[in-house]
């Protein structure tokens, strides 16, 4: 039974519920999540959890992200991409440094609609679900984190701007590329989108399905498989002893005194809960618990057991 993470290479044309229906058929396992949707003209990285890594789901969604994205100007659709309805075009005429200052307004954060084409739900219905009705409804504002926007490029013949955009979650870049033609008064939609990095996980180390086929098929796969306390190696390491591995495996909580060792002094961090990867004796991985300074007791936060 495989238990981690594969950082897949989401390719043009699939959904990315397609690529998780492809990995239940490829490795023969019907428990596997990805961690954050893409489009299906998008590419890119797609964390794929397997086993009891599903359960570091939402820790993964929670991580900021980088993309490479196109930005067409003077034109605007209905979807915000190129693939939609050309609602209306533009004549252009911007100056790279015009861009520059647009795209510098956006850096830090902002209040984004979220698009209509898109999975948020309003009343319990998708958005996308209204837009395919021919409807618009009221969306809230929703503040977004943008770390760095970077111009890669400007092609000023063909009025496409080549960016390089690190976010955190819950960002669309086809909203934030509307938004930053909506600022340069010719508007503009996304032409392409490549996530390059989730989190840890980059596009350089990543899998196209045919290679995860390829790696089952060799035997080869479990090298390419990212196991679950990998994901936590910044949170401080407690091993649990022996004499006491009945309370990790219950999942119940326990006291300082029941450690065998500890990677560093974790009563000298500065936290009032501190999170920590908790091993049994023999180095088996157990789970995430938060350790109570004050009280000096560890709580049981997520079991992988």
């Amino acid at each position: 039974m495989i238990n981690g993470i594969i950082n897949i290479y989401k390719e043009k044309g699939y959904t990315s519920h397609d690529v998780v229906a492809k990995m239940r058929g490829i490795l023969r396992i019907k428990k596997i999540g990805h961690t954050g949707t893409l489009d299906p003209d998008a590419e890119g990285v797609l964390p794929v959890c397997i086993g009891k890594a599903t359960k570091v789901v939402d820790l993964i969604v929670e991580k900021d992200k980088t993309y490479d994205a196109v930005l067409k100007l003077g034109i605007i659709t209905d979807t915000q991409d190129m693939t939609g309805n050309v609602i209306r075009t533009s004549e252009v005429d911007i100056s790279l440094d015009r861009v520059a200052e647009a795209v510098q307004s956006f850096i830090g954060g902002y209040n984004q609609i979220p698009p209509m084409y898109s999975a948020v739900k309003i009343n319990g219905k998708k958005l996308y679900e209204f837009a395919r009705q021919g409807k618009e409804v009221d969306r809230a504002y929703r503040w977004v984190d943008i770390h760095n926007i970077q111009i890669l490029g400007y092609d000023s013949e063909e009025y496409e701007v080549k960016l390089r955009v690190d976010c955190g979650k819950g960002t669309y870049i086809r909203t934030l590329l509307y938004d930053i033609g909506e600022f340069l008064g010719c508007g503009g939609a996304m032409k392409s989108l490549v996530r390059t990095r989730v989190g840890e996980f980059d596009i350089k180390d990543s899998l196209r399905l045919s290679q995860v086929e390829k790696h089952v098929s060799s035997g080869t796969i479990q090298d390419y498989i990212i196991k679950i306390d990998e994901m936590f190696l910044s949170y401080p390491k407690v091993v649990v002893s022996e004499r006491y591995s009945k309370l990790i495996y219950n999942g119940n909580s326990f006291k300082k005194e029941h450690i065998a060792d500890s990677g560093e002094n974790i009563d000298e961090i500065n936290q009032e809960h501190i999170p920590v990867r908790v091993y049994d004796s023999k180095g088996k991985f157990v789970g995430i618990y938060n350790y109570d300074i004050k009280d000096r007791v560890f709580h049981v936060k997520k079991m992988f057991l």
